[in-house]
């Protein structure tokens, strides 16, 4: 990797991996781009960065010709619960843009790396150790858009020789950005809600078991399977990987060690409940292990513990808030 290109780049993913990538390759060499415009008062930190619609085939060309861009980190998407309520612009965006870059890649010769997810996997899937290759069956449009990604990826690898790449991510917890329309995001709310209110409505069933990860073990998943030996990668577009499984009731439980007055209760939303248990609840990720040494760093105590840590920091709250409040 010597020019990268980052879509995305403002979303959960994307705004922390534009930053590490360009600690280990130089700022410069790592551009930025979303169809969002930069927030105000942080242009000098995105910078490099480009206005992109995916689904504008020119722009994207013209941007990977200006930079002689040769590896694309594409994770500009619709997730779950809002691309059940806007199927259309969910293909659209997952799928149409997807072509563009798989195109652009062929004709520039980029690698591709694209994330993606336990939504690939349906209700006839197998729940527990679900096997790397198994049953792909989804009911949502983000999961079929999805397997339909895996399958365009290995395509343009077996057909054009395009150096594919991806992992299917499970739910991802960050303390930098906000939650932003998955199914799994009840996990990054609840700390939120219990550092500043001591509470917090679950839209799942407290025993919905799934698989999730803390974001630097997904950064770090991501750059590891691009810098990995393409000869090692038998599974290139479709890696399992996982960190820890658990239900929103044991998450509580932990973050209650921090927060003694936190409390949890449950108003299910029967979407997501519904998306959630189409879902496995724990994946089999030793294949990645085998075949490019993929190992997660952080464990579920280990998370909450940075996640309370981290967020204290951010929302500039002191010790006695969340323990004495009521």
């Amino acid at each position: 990797m010597k020019k990268i290109l980052i879509t995305g780049a403002l979303g959960q993913i994307g705004s922390e991996l534009t930053g590490l990538l360009r600690k280990k390759y130089g700022k410069m060499n790592v551009i930025a781009s979303d169809i969002k415009s930069i927030p105000v008062g942080k242009n000098n930190k995105l910078e490099p960065f480009e206005n992109l619609d995916c689904l504008d085939d020119q722009a994207l060309c013209i941007i990977v010709k200006k930079y002689q861009i040769d590896t694309i980190f594409h994770l500009a998407a619709i997730l779950s619960a809002k691309g059940e309520n806007n199927h259309q612009l969910a293909w659209k965006i997952n799928i149409d843009g997807l072509i563009n870059i798989l195109q652009i890649a062929k004709e520039f010769k980029c690698s591709v790396f694209t994330p993606s997810s336990i939504a690939a996997f349906g209700p006839s899937t197998p729940k527990d150790n679900t096997p790397q290759e198994t049953i792909q069956r989804p009911n949502t449009i983000y999961g079929i858009s999805k397997v339909a990604g895996e399958l365009l990826c290995e395509y343009y690898h077996q057909k054009y020789g395009v150096d594919t790449r991806g992992v299917r991510f499970p739910g991802i917890i960050s303390h930098v950005t906000l939650p932003g329309g998955g199914t799994t995001d009840y996990a990054v709310d609840i700390f939120y809600q219990s550092l500043l209110h001591n509470q917090y409505s679950c839209f799942l069933d407290k025993d919905t078991y799934l698989d999730m990860m803390y974001m630097p073990d997904a950064l770090k998943a991501a750059i590891d399977i691009m810098e990995a030996d393409p000869c090692k990668l038998i599974h290139r577009n479709a890696y399992n990987i996982t960190a820890f499984s658990f239900s929103p009731e044991e998450l509580a439980r932990e973050i209650k060690k921090h927060v003694p007055a936190f409390k949890i209760h449950y108003c299910i939303d029967p979407l997501r409940q519904a998306i959630a248990e189409s879902w496995p609840r724990h994946l089999d990720d030793h294949t990645a292990r085998e075949d490019w040494g993929w190992s997660p760093d952080y464990s579920l105590v280990k998370m909450v513990d940075d996640m309370i840590k981290k967020l204290k920091i951010k929302l500039n709250i002191k010790e006695s808030h969340t323990i004495l409040s009521a």
